[in-house]
Parts: C-alpha cells; structure tokens; sequence
C-alpha cells in the first residue's frame, strides 16, 4: 500500500475545519462538553474513544470499497 501524501494532507485539513465548527458557532457548548468530560470515568472515556475510533474505521472501509 504506498501513501498518498496529498490525500493525507487534505484528510487532515478537513479534520481541522470540522475541529474548529463547534467552537467558532458555539463556544459555550465545547465548554459544558468539555466540563461534562471531566465527570466521566477513565473507562467510560476510553469507551468512548474506542467506539469512536471503530467508527472511523468502519466508515473507512466502507468508503474505500
């Protein structure tokens, strides 16, 4: 499998935009996310940051095929 650099690049860009939508719309809303984060357990963080990451991979795969 060889590295498509420019794709890459521009995966990672779009990732920036879609990181900076919430807090340029409504910064009060990533304040109260990131304080309800704080109330969360080390296990139900990590859930979520698995679940999350096997989304991204199943939407990857799908795409890719």
């Amino acid at each position: 499998m060889q590295v498509n650099w420019s794709d890459l690049g521009a995966a990672f860009a779009l990732y920036l935009v879609l990181e900076g939508v919430l807090p340029f719309l409504n910064p009060q809303a990533l304040k109260r996310a990131f304080l309800a984060m704080t109330q969360l357990g080390d296990r139900q963080l990590r859930i979520f940051g698995l679940l999350s990451m096997l989304s991204g991979l199943a939407l990857l795969h799908y795409l890719q095929t």
